[in-house]
């Protein structure tokens, strides 16, 4: 008996060791730091909202990456310019793809025209500054470190040069993938999506070109808020596009500096949200969050055609301050997950509680008047695009079933004092444009005569409609008439 208590004694024991040894074996395997390189290769970046090739199955490596900095202006929207900060030239900066286990050598290039000295700060890298003390570089200047990427994740980059908050709210911020080994589940299309918040000394729209306002930014108070570096990035001929059927995956940081994202896209649910970027999912999401400095990878089937919204949903954010962008799906429709307009009722509340339209007096002068018809549809552009865009679409196509196209539209026109009167007092109940009925709310518009001048030159000589330049002399004749 003792001999039997002793046998199974040591069984025992020789299993605890083996399955010690198996434990620290699989423990080595999969520790990040000590997976062993196989040659030299150079890294694929990209441009938002492009991203590079999958990493797939391939072996790690050492990755080169050569990133240059650049100085330069840009346009934030129609007539406002602003002098970005940027990592390779684009807000924002190019696309990092690596996967567990590359041994980066990462090469920063300050251009020799530039003013300032910048830096680098990886969340991928663990290190002192995340690189950004090994990475101070002068105009002129060259930097190179080496990290291994040892957890996976999608990750933010951004520069940590004092002041930190402004080289950030002037562009300066990108996105890395650490892919994990063996890659990440293939999908059909794949886009890089990044929000920023900016401040300048103008207000909102006000044309030339803006400097940086430091107090606005320490209160948090964006002119501001954009997807991919400027208001319509991501709309018009830049929406992203896909094939109903397709599986999208969305690489979606937030740069900052100060405001936290709300994510949503209008139409759709995401299937699968890796929350922060990491290992963590959460399935049949409606709207995630995204810190400032943070990041998510988002995934989701396309089943409908159509054009479907991507916001902040801090939602003035994004019809007034610009985080909006665009998916257009084309492909066939079903009938059974979507229908469309069944049909179009009337309906009339009994009592005394019909809907009224709201109605004020102010006015919002506008404070540089157009000198020519090129002003006109500069100024005009902008104003479409600040009032009317959400509704009427970049291009005049409205929104089916809700609001009218401006497009080729044969009741605009027929009769340019009633569109004045449109604008000027608002319209309610159906009217039949191009053939098709459409019964909504169009709100008074509160610009002055010169912006409705110019807004409906720019729709009138704009996707095919009847060249007609409107004056302020005409617009003040229909408000004076009624």
């Amino acid at each position: 008996m003792k001999q039997l208590k002793s046998l199974l004694g040591l069984t025992l024991l020789g299993a605890l060791m083996f399955t010690a040894c198996s434990d620290k074996k699989e423990q080595k395997q999969t520790d990040a730091s000590e997976i062993p390189v196989s040659r030299e290769m150079l890294a694929e970046l990209t441009s938002p909202p492009h991203v590079p090739t999958p990493v797939g199955r391939r072996k790690a490596k050492k990755l080169i990456v050569k990133m240059e900095i650049l100085e330069k202006e840009g346009e934030m929207t129609d007539g406002v310019k602003y002098m970005y900060w940027t990592f390779g030239g684009t807000v924002p900066g190019s696309f990092i793809r690596t996967r567990v286990g590359d041994e980066v050598e990462f090469h920063l290039q300050n251009h020799p025209d530039n003013k300032l000295p910048h830096n680098i700060d990886m969340h991928a890298v663990t290190g002192p500054g995340g690189g950004a003390e090994s990475s101070f570089v002068a105009p002129g200047h060259e930097k190179t470190f080496s990290f291994k990427t040892l957890n996976p994740g999608l990750y933010v980059y951004h520069c940590a040069t004092a002041p930190v908050g402004m080289h950030i709210a002037n562009g300066m911020y990108g996105l890395i993938l650490v892919e994990p080994e063996g890659g990440l589940p293939p999908v059909d299309k794949e886009y890089y999506v990044m929000q920023g918040d900016f401040y300048t000394k103008g207000k909102n729209g006000e044309r030339g070109l803006q400097p940086f306002d430091m107090q606005k930014a320490v209160d948090e108070n964006a002119d501001y808020v954009v997807f991919n570096g400027k208001v319509g990035a991501l709309t018009g001929d830049n929406a992203l596009t896909a094939k109903v059927g397709e599986t999208v995956r969305l690489f979606v940081g937030n740069g900052g500096p100060g405001l936290v994202s709300s994510f949503h896209v209008i139409g759709e649910i995401f299937d699968k949200v890796h929350v922060e970027g990491g290992d963590l999912v959460n399935t049949n999401v409606q709207t995630t969050v995204i810190p400032a400095g943070g990041a998510a990878m988002v995934e989701f089937r396309v089943d409908v055609p159509g054009t479907f919204i991507l916001v902040d949903h801090s939602i003035f954010r994004a019809f007034n301050k610009g985080a909006l962008g665009m998916l257009k799906v084309e492909g066939e429709e079903n009938k059974t997950i979507y229908s469309g307009e069944i049909r179009d009722d009337i309906y009339l509340p009994e009592g005394p509680g019909i809907q009224q339209m709201p109605t004020t007096d102010e006015i919002i002068a506008s404070e540089i008047p157009a000198k020519s018809f090129e002003e006109q549809m500069e100024f005009g552009k902008q104003a479409y695009m600040q009032t009317c865009f959400a509704c009427h679409q970049a291009e005049g196509q409205g929104i089916p079933n809700a609001f009218p196209p401006l497009a080729k539209s044969d009741y605009l026109n027929a009769d340019v004092n009633r569109a004045i009167g449109i604008v000027l007092h608002g319209k309610t109940g159906e009217i039949t444009v191009n053939g098709q009925k459409y019964n909504s709310v169009m709100t008074r518009q509160m610009l002055s005569p010169d912006e409705i001048a110019n807004v409906l030159t720019y729709v009138y000589n704009s996707w095919g409609n009847n060249k007609t330049v409107v004056t302020k002399a005409m617009v003040e004749q229909v408000r004076n008439s009624k």
